[in-house]
């Protein structure tokens, strides 16, 4: 059992491992309230429905301490941001303060994301930071949102926020409420969000405060050290256990958004003891799109994938990424250098979390599932209504399901570990915007065959109401489907396709276009990877697909060997049986 000594009041005392747990799930309380306090408060979809935010607690010098239910790839930026502020105002921080940045030059991720870090102090001294992280609306820039993958540097995307205060003293600083109010094409709902974000953070103020007063200064530090040595032990612990080992993976992104590619992410990691390092020497140099995720990013990503290999209890904390190393060369596609942009690097982001899937599964033969579904699909649809007000849908659709495992099929539009943002219900979009959703739905024969099939694609058909309005889409695994494990066969890839019904066509992954009143935006996201032989299968399970309408018959004749009765879905294990016999002397 992990204990150490330290000075409180005078004396010596042994810290408590039970106090250490209830200062643990104090602060984890209050990082998750702060989401709480957001999801009531806040303004916009992508914020309140779509989840896209994530909170924190950090000791006084910027060690992440606890995090709320978050967003894992948020999550690695948050130090590096808040280090960002730090070295612009160490000397001059005081209560009240609230300080705010986006810049990813500066530690953050992208413009949309803006970091906010209040200072907590008791009896004169600052004791932590409460942290919180928003994906706003729109920042500004050429393409509404913000999200445009064709960006080609990262003044295009918008307004800019070096590490400022945006409160000093508990007095807002009304010029840059008043820069950010005339940046931006949706000014109530930014600025809604942005006061939602401080309210929580007020609120994340007043809550610790109250925890504080139960404990001596010296001793709650001391308890959030421990907490980080804590996670580091158990980590290092956690990583000892598993086989030390060499392992390679590269995956694929269609192109770079401007449609030069593709793009090959190639990684390696070395696992040694109680210590993992991952080097992407071998990706793709920088490329021109705004898909680049920046350093802190992809080691975010990385950080998560390996996660998912541990226990769950450990806490997530700065004690966490200690033993673990990310080496991205500078200049190269997933570390670029100034003034790459970074809009669209969600995109990017989620390419390097199937990555530390896939290093993660080599590690553990036979032991992982395999790549999840879905298109990284985020669609912008902005423009004004006929009293010339402005409306901005972002919508972020990347959840269709998890690969097939070792254990069963994956979960079809089920949630996706690594991402943790929620879909946005049809209702929710047609009543905030001009827009009508056809059809939303699950894709028949898109899971990636195998002994256990991965999850069925989605659909998400939009049709567009008003007189005019710019549709941005940023998308991906057309030509590079997510991939299976252990013999199972690749996911459907992704399509996207404009007026289905009438003229129809297909679309590139990612575009900018203009999309007219009653005109149709159809995306047919990917499935899931799937896992093992497909002809070992459990025919009866092949059945039950079929009659839940997952799997047609020529599918499963043709991919798994099974014939079904049409009307009684009862397997023809004779046929089934001469087919299966066939197809294994013909591979």
């Amino acid at each position: 059992m992990h204990f150490k000594q330290g000075n409180f009041s005078g004396t010596m005392t042994a810290l408590s491992p039970i106090t250490r747990e209830l200062v643990r799930n104090a602060l984890v309380t209050i990082a998750d309230n702060m989401l709480v306090t957001v999801i009531r408060t806040s303004r916009s979809t992508v914020v309140k429905v779509n989840l896209d935010f994530s909170a924190s607690i950090c000791d006084a010098q910027g060690q992440m301490v606890a995090q709320g239910l978050s967003l894992p790839s948020h999550l690695g930026a948050t130090m590096p941001a808040l280090e960002g502020c730090l070295k612009e105002f160490e000397e001059d921080i005081s209560p009240g303060d609230i300080l705010a940045s986006n810049d990813p030059y500066s530690g953050a991720s992208h413009l949309n994301d803006i970091f906010m870090f209040k200072p907590i102090y008791k009896a004169g001294e600052r004791i932590a930071f409460v942290g919180l992280t928003l994906h706003h609306t729109d920042m500004g820039g050429r393409v509404p949102g913000g999200n445009a993958t064709d960006s080609t540097e990262i003044f295009q995307e918008g307004l800019r926020i070096a590490p400022t205060k945006i409160y000093e003293k508990g007095h807002p600083n009304r010029t840059l409420f008043r820069i950010i109010e005339k940046n931006v094409r949706v000014p109530h709902t930014v600025l809604g969000d942005i006061r939602s974000q401080i309210s929580a953070l007020n609120v994340a103020e007043k809550e610790l405060q109250r925890v504080l007063s139960d404990y001596e200064n010296e001793s709650f530090k001391a308890y959030m050290q421990d907490l980080i040595d804590y996670a580091e032990a158990r980590t290092r612990a956690g990583i000892a256990a598993l086989p030390d080992g060499e392992v390679e993976f590269t995956d694929w992104n269609d192109d770079d958004g401007t449609g030069e590619g593709p793009i090959k992410i190639h990684a390696k990691m070395i696992k040694k003891g109680d210590e993992i390092v991952v080097d992407f020497t071998g990706t793709s140099p920088q490329m021109s799109g705004a898909l680049n995720p920046n350093y802190w990013f992809t080691a975010s990503c990385i950080y998560a994938g390996i996660r998912t290999a541990l226990e769950l209890d450990i806490p997530t904390n700065a004690g966490f990424y200690k033993p673990l190393t990310v080496i991205a060369p500078e200049g190269s596609w997933v570390n670029p250098k100034f003034p790459a942009p970074f809009g669209a690097r969600g995109l990017g982001g989620y390419r390097i979390r199937t990555m530390g899937l896939g290093l993660v599964a080599e590690l553990l033969k036979g032991q992982r599932p395999a790549c999840p579904g879905g298109s990284e699909f985020a669609v912008v649809y902005a423009g004004y209504h006929q009293n010339e007000d402005p409306f901005l849908l972002l919508e972020f659709h990347v959840m269709t399901g998890q690969g097939g495992g070792p254990t069963g099929d994956g979960q079809e539009g089920g949630p996706y570990c690594l991402g943790n943002v929620a879909n946005v219900p049809v209702e929710v979009i047609e009543a905030e915007n001009p827009v009508l959703i056809e059809e939303y739905s699950l894709l028949p024969d898109t899971g990636g065959p195998g002994e256990f099939r991965g999850a069925l694609g989605i659909v998400r058909q939009y049709r567009f109401l008003a007189a005019e309005g710019t549709v941005q889409l940023r998308s991906d695994r057309k030509y590079h489907q997510p991939w299976g494990l252990e013999g199972g066969g690749c996911g459907a890839p992704g399509n996207i396709i404009r007026n289905p019904c009438n003229n129809a066509e297909e679309q590139p992954s990612k575009f900018v276009l203009t999309f007219h009143k009653d005109e149709v935006l159809r995306g047919e996201m990917p499935g899931s990877g799937g896992w093992g032989d497909p002809l070992k299968r459990d025919p009866t399970r092949v059945a039950e697909d079929i009659r839940q309408e997952k799997v047609t018959q020529a599918h499963a004749r043709e991919i798994y060997g099974v014939i079904v009765d049409a009307d009684t879905f009862v397997v023809d294990e004779v046929k089934t049986e001469a087919i299966r016999a066939a197809m294994g002397k013909a591979q």
